[in-house]
């Protein structure tokens, strides 16, 4: 199957500069831009789909909710 999760370029950078900035704060390391694409190409194969996933299943969770929320509209019938 193919990666559902498409970043555009200025995402991308942002999310590379985020690792960066990460790296340099927490770790007190320098993450180079080869360095963090890369993290960052491992983190959207290797855990992208388990946040997509969960993402789709609390959209239907909340879709469901709404349906519910239709039928409680109902005009009863006299």
């Amino acid at each position: 199957m193919q990666n559902p999760i498409r970043l555009n370029d200025t995402q991308r950078n942002e999310m590379i500069s985020s690792l960066q900035t990460y790296f340099e704060q927490e770790k007190d390391e320098q993450l180079g831009d080869l360095a963090a694409g890369l993290l960052l190409d491992f983190i959207i194969k290797e855990l992208g789909p388990i946040f997509y996933n969960a993402g789709i299943e609390a959209s239907y969770q909340f879709m469901n909710e709404k349906i519910e929320d239709l039928f409680g509209i109902q005009v009863r019938e006299q």
